[in-house]
């Protein structure tokens, strides 16, 4: 197949995987997207145009080579792509899952630009890597040679596994330590299976630990070990925690039972998920069943936790956004999900306050929007005299994250930190004003993608094996 006959745009109309129907897919976790069929993602790869400045890969946090692996997906030539694919991708079919394309590389799409209709980049991207997974060319991580020194990082999440994967690959000692009993982070905690099926996760922490990389779980800093005992065990110290502190609201009634954080809600469905014994569900504490459920947000997090509560057995489930739908931070193609699978959205609404204890209604605000704030979007105003209350018996509050004060935590005031509370890192090496210490992903940028986590791992991790090689260097001289 030459490049011009990759031009199939023009004739070939866009076509996403099959989307399981919202009625049935409602009442499981599930993946509500089926897989491409081969000659299907044949059909859809080959209507990349192969633009000469592919905004796609510009736009992706990881520069991704996707015009490359679309053509060869094309030409049937899947190994070969999957290669391309992984090159530069430690997890490509977790990002291909979960990555908000409409926002990266599909909405800077060229012939979507011109009407026709983006290419599923996303899609053919999952289809390439659980292909290379089933056919077994996911190969073990086998180091050419192995090195003595060892780096610590702190930290499962994506940021952390992606660069646990860069440095065991190059024979550095790896050991990871996490807060929670399994590795993964909010991939394995904060997103539920009908994003991303736990046991894709699985499989990539099983190819690490079989690669060497040691796990220490169960394991919170500052109190299970100490941050200066870490940096004395290792030749460098990588932190990336995330963010995982709820920002909350300070108003009325803010204190009563069955107003909970998204993180534990979402925490708590993911472990029943995983069949662990969650009393916290159980009791109906962080379980949505039967319940009037409104979720306060308008980012991700907070489309995780409608759709979760859906498929709880919520009798209704309302989200609660000051803004309208066209300046919700949240991926639009997250929103249309839940409006299918039954969640309703009210627009330029927020909280006031809460009635009763238990929670029985949220004291509701309309709001209308002004002039923009200084990030160009429109500022919600409120409306006088339009308050009203709607009834709920469970109250998520999905308003962002915030870092924990991990120099007050580990007791290690030299770790310096940003006015944001975010640890000061370069943003090119991600080292941190410490010698030998490096930060990526959250705990840097704040609440972000995990795509961003995954390239600042890379990144950090080629910055680690520069410093390491240097006493190296000097005793070489």
């Amino acid at each position: 197949m030459t490049k011009n006959q990759m031009l199939k745009f023009v004739d070939v109309e866009r076509d996403m995987p099959a989307k399981r129907d919202a009625g049935l897919r409602n009442k499981d976790f599930h993946e509500i997207y089926a897989e491409f069929a081969d000659a299907k993602a044949q059909e859809q790869a080959s209507r990349c145009s192969q633009c000469g400045v592919p905004y796609c890969q510009s736009h992706c946090p990881l520069h991704n080579n996707i015009p490359d692996w679309l053509r060869l997906t094309a030409e049937g030539r899947l190994q070969e792509a999957y290669e391309i694919s992984q090159a530069t991708n430690t997890f490509p079919e977790i990002c291909g899952r979960i990555c908000p394309q409409d926002r990266l590389c599909e909405g800077n799409c060229v012939i979507e630009q011109s009407g026709h209709g983006t290419v599923t980049i996303g899609a053919v991207e999952k289809y390439i890597t659980d292909t290379a997974w089933e056919k077994g060319w996911v190969k073990p991580i086998v180091p050419a040679q192995e090195y003595d020194q060892s780096v610590g990082i702190i930290g499962a999440g994506p940021g952390g596994l992606a660069a646990a994967d860069h440095l065991r690959r190059q024979g550095v000692q790896v050991t990871v330590y996490d807060r929670y009993d399994r590795a993964g982070g909010l991939l394995t905690y904060g997103i539920p299976s009908f994003k991303l099926e736990k046991p894709v996760v699985m499989q990539r922490i099983e190819q690490l630990e079989q690669a060497g990389v040691e796990f220490v779980l169960n394991t919170t800093v500052g109190e299970d070990i100490s941050f200066d005992a870490i940096r004395g065990k290792h030749d460098a110290v990588l932190i990336a925690t995330g963010v995982y502190k709820t920002r909350d609201l300070q108003a009325p009634g803010s204190g009563a039972e069955g107003l909970v954080n998204a993180v534990d809600y979402l925490t708590a469905s993911n472990k029943v998920s995983f069949g662990d014994d969650v009393p916290e569900f159980e009791s109906g504490e962080l379980n949505a069943a039967g319940k009037r459920v409104v979720v306060i947000g308008g980012g991700d997090t907070a489309m995780d936790c409608v759709r979760t509560a859906v498929r709880q057995g919520a009798t209704s489930v309302k989200c609660l956004y000051r803004r309208d739908r066209a300046n919700m931070p949240g991926s639009q193609r997250e929103v249309k999900n839940a409006e299918e699978e039954g969640v309703e959205f009210v627009w330029l609404s927020a909280p006031k306050g809460f009635t009763g204890d238990p929670v029985d209604g949220v004291m509701i605000q309309k709001m209308r929007l002004g002039a923009p704030d200084a990030t160009g979007r429109q500022s919600p105003e409120l409306i006088e005299g339009e308050d009203y209350i709607e009834k709920a018996d469970l109250v998520i509050k999905a308003l962002g994250f915030e870092p924990e004060d991990l120099p007050k935590l580990w007791n290690e005031e030299a770790l310096t930190v940003t006015r944001w509370g975010t640890i000061r890192a370069d943003f090119r090496t991600h080292s941190t004003e410490l010698p030998g210490v490096y930060a990526v992903g959250d705990i840097v940028r704040g609440a972000s993608l995990v795509v961003w986590a995954i390239r600042d791992g890379c990144e950090a991790a080629d910055s680690i094996l520069n410093f390491l090689a240097q006493p190296a260097q000097v005793a070489a001289e």
